[in-house]
C-alpha cells in the first residue's frame, strides 16, 4: 500500500474490514480499484469476504467473488467462509460461495459439517 506506515495500513485494513461486516459493496469496489487487496486480512486471519460472508450480505460476496476473491480462505480458527455462512443461516451467501466453487470440506468445522449440524444439507 505504498508510503503508508503501518499504523495508517492497519487502519486502512480496519475500514475496509468494517465496510465488509456492513455490506456496503461499492465503498469496497473502490478500495480494489484502488490497489488494496482483495485477499487482504485482519488480525484475526479474516478476509473481507469471510466477513461479508459471515454477516449475510451476499451482493458484497458476491462482487468479491468476481474481483477475485479466494472462496476458501480460512481465520485464525480455521473457520471457512461457507461454514460462516452456514453457521449463520445466510442461505442466499451459501447459494453465492458454493456456485463460485468453494470446497464443503476445507476448515474446523467443515462447510459439510456445519450444515448437517444445522439442518441445512440441502443448501450444498
Amino acid at each position: 500500500m505504498g508510503e503508508l506506515t503501518p499504523e495508517q495500513v492497519e487502519r486502512v485494513v480496519a475500514i475496509a474490514m468494517d465496510l465488509a461486516r456492513e455490506g456496503r459493496t461499492d465503498e469496497i469496489l473502490e478500495f480494489l480499484d484502488h490497489g488494496f487487496d482483495v485477499d487482504q486480512v485482519d488480525r484475526a486471519q479474516n478476509t473481507m469476504l469471510m466477513l461479508a460472508a459471515y454477516h449475510g450480505h451476499a451482493a458484497t460476496v458476491s462482487a468479491l467473488v468476481d474481483r477475485g476473491a479466494d472462496v476458501d480462505l480460512r481465520n485464525n480458527h480455521d473457520q471457512s467462509p461457507l461454514a460462516g455462512a452456514l453457521f449463520k443461516g445466510h442461505d442466499e451467501v451459501v447459494a453465492v460461495l458454493v456456485a463460485a466453487g468453494a470446497d464443503l470440506d476445507a476448515g474446523t468445522p467443515t462447510a459439510r459439517a456445519a450444515a448437517e449440524m444445522f439442518g441445512r444439507t440441502h443448501l450444498l
